[in-house]
């Protein structure tokens, strides 16, 4: 009752009819791979087109500080799904790699994964694409519509396209990282069906309320759309991001270990020497285009439908993605461009959107939806719920630090000002997001951050 009273408090706010609260609000979530915050509304990059999300961020809740709490699929879904931390779950880099050893470590957790919570309260769970890392755990979803590109896969795979060697000379090793114009039509592409299904699924009479997601899969490589998303980003036009040739000399060597996987990614200095960093950032802004077109589609079905006016949107990637920043062209690292992510919310009636700049979480995402929702809280969620910022994110401090975690007993700590990066081996980074906003220089050495240093590494999980 509490958070009804709240959600009246905030259509009174809005100028918003109440009554559309009378009933459950049905959810429909979009996730999407691999996406960093190369959107035109977040800013992150001045040759993104995303005229879709950008329309959707103007009638939303945008946070503009959202960070995922690993730099990899598996244990990012892992904990928006379980609503736990890596470092409670155990879900580290590869593990769970299946949806029966995700429903497995769930259950050790004493956890429900946020579909099942739903379902729990008689909500209509449906789905198709990735949603966990594979799609989603057997049962939990009553109506689905599989992976959407097959188990393993992401999408049809040229087989004509060049190969990008950047293993030495004579290998024959074929990376996912890969981009081409290809295919021939957006018709042939995972995404592509998974708009269309949920669609059909949008136009049909439900009489539950309904938990519906759609799990995009580009911008994930190989970075394959077809010739007009290419088009939209002219070669000579693009701009390369932020880059400091001597990044990596202050990096303890376990950052290196941990984070440059240089034989399954292509590295800064190959793509400098080769002449393909522009090629490589025309291909990922391509896919976020194509994605956002669909994101498009699905919410433009949604306002086309009987419940328009009784659905909650959010929105929200993984993790985000380096494209040459600190060396590499790789997810795997601590530090913004790998860990940074969009999270956007439409609560039901709000018209006209505004931005939150406090940090926040995407384990946040499963308390706020049960908040929204008005079920009983799950007092297993490590996050906190958003709602409180709904209506006013200056008076209210959410957090006072974010955590996100890459492998076992590697940390890193973002409060307002500062990031803190310890790794399991001791090797410690740390720097002033103010005055280094691309986090080049490592100031954990400098004995005049020792106290700063000593409070941020308070707030890592302690070792079991």
């Amino acid at each position: 009752m509490k958070n009804l009273l709240l959600y009246i408090v905030i259509i009174v706010f809005y100028g918003c009819e109440i009554k559309q609260f009378e009933d459950k609000p049905n959810i429909l979530m979009i996730c999407i791979d691999d996406l960093n915050d190369w959107i035109g509304f977040y800013g992150g990059h001045p040759n993104s087109k995303t005229p879709n999300i950008d329309g959707l961020a103007n009638e939303s809740i945008v946070f503009m500080n959202t960070y995922a709490q690993a730099p990899v699929c598996i244990p990012s879904r892992t904990s928006v799904l379980t609503g736990l931390r890596p470092s409670t779950s155990g879900s580290y880099k590869s593990h769970p790699k299946t949806d029966k050893e995700l429903m497995k470590l769930s259950k050790k957790n004493n956890a429900y994964l946020l579909h099942e919570y739903f379902k729990n309260h008689e909500y209509l769970n449906i789905g198709i694409g990735k949603i966990s890392h594979k799609h989603m755990p057997k049962n939990i979803l009553d109506i689905s519509g599989g992976r959407g590109g097959g188990p393993r896969g992401f999408g049809p795979r040229s087989k004509d396209t060049p190969y990008f060697n950047w293993h030495g000379q004579g290998s024959k090793e074929r990376s996912q990282t890969d981009w081409a114009a290809f295919p021939e039509s957006d018709s042939l592409m995972p995404d592509y069906l998974s708009a269309k299904w949920i669609k059909k699924r949008l136009n049909e009479y439900h009489e539950s309320p309904f938990f519906m997601t759609v799990g995009f899969l580009r911008p994930h490589v190989p970075w394959y759309v077809p010739q007009k998303w290419f088009d939209m980003h002219p070669l000579d036009s693009i701009q390369l991001p932020p880059y400091y040739e001597n990044d990596l000399d202050d990096l303890p060597e376990s950052a290196l270990l941990n984070t440059y996987i240089k034989d399954q990614f292509p590295t800064t200095e190959w793509a400098i020497k080769n002449n393909k960093w522009k090629n490589i950032i025309q291909a990922y802004l391509a896919s976020v285009s194509f994605v956002d077109f669909y994101v498009g589609e699905v919410i433009n079905a949604l306002n086309n439908s009987n419940y328009r006016n009784n659905t909650i949107i959010i929105l929200w990637s993984d993790h985000g993605y380096r494209l040459g920043e600190k060396g590499i062209f790789a997810k795997h690292g601590l530090w913004d461009e790998a860990i940074k992510v969009p999270l956007i919310i439409k609560p039901v009636g709000l018209k006209k959107g505004f931005k939150v700049h406090q940090n926040v979480e995407l384990l946040d995402i499963y308390p706020t939806l049960i908040e929204m929702a008005d079920l009983p809280p799950n007092k297993k969620n490590e996050g906190k719920s958003l709602v409180p910022l709904f209506v006013n994110d200056t008076l209210i401090k959410h957090k006072k630090y974010v955590l996100s975690t890459y492998g076992k007993d590697n940390h890193s700590i973002t409060s307002e000002n500062f990031k803190y990066i310890l790794y399991s081996d001791g090797g410690e980074e740390l720097y002033d997001l103010k005055d280094d906003p691309n986090s080049w220089f490592n100031l954990a050495s400098n004995n005049d951050y020792n106290e700063i240093k000593m409070r941020l590494k308070n707030y890592i999980p302690i070792k079991p």
